[in-house]
């Protein structure tokens, strides 16, 4: 901990992102208008010029998988939950129960829900894929038109 992070902003198709590293990974992925690092410095490196070049292919419907280095700082519950979301083949969903059952808490789905929230690399750890038991599409950190967005970019691409 404690790693000086580097951070940059890129234009999407989806509006302006933020990204950030810190030397091991991508830690950070911020959706215009939401808070960014305060502790990181502005510098762009090879990590997040991959991982914004990733972004952008994904965007368009060429990329299906990230292979960009992720470091996402949480609690070992919240960690186990984020790599069970980038289990979920592209194009799919889960539910939060089914989440919460992989990631070894099968009455964890609230919890679930709370780490799915504090996703702090959207899209590249795809919270967006989780939706409800009866398959009603709950809140996303971007809003829910980009989450339907992304959702349907995935089914087209497929």
């Amino acid at each position: 901990m404690g790693a000086v992070k580097n951070l940059f902003f890129y234009d999407t198709e989806i509006g302006r992102i933020a990204m950030a590293e810190n030397g091991e990974g991508i830690t950070d992925l911020c959706f215009e208008g939401a808070p960014v690092p305060r502790d990181a410095k502005v510098l762009e490196t090879q990590l997040l010029r991959q991982a914004a070049e990733e972004v952008r292919e994904y965007l368009a419907g060429r990329r299906k998988k990230f292979t960009v280095a992720v470091f996402p700082s949480g609690t070992d519950f919240q960690r186990r939950v984020w790599k069970c979301l980038c289990d979920i083949p592209y194009g799919e969903t889960r539910s939060y129960k089914e989440i919460a059952e992989s990631a070894g808490s099968p009455k964890g789905f609230r919890a679930v829900g709370m780490a799915n929230n504090r996703n702090p690399i959207p899209i590249i750890i795809p919270c967006h894929r989780v939706i409800g038991a009866d398959g009603s599409l709950v809140g996303y950190g971007g809003g829910m038109e980009l989450k339907v967005r992304l959702l349907e970019l995935e089914k087209q691409a497929l």
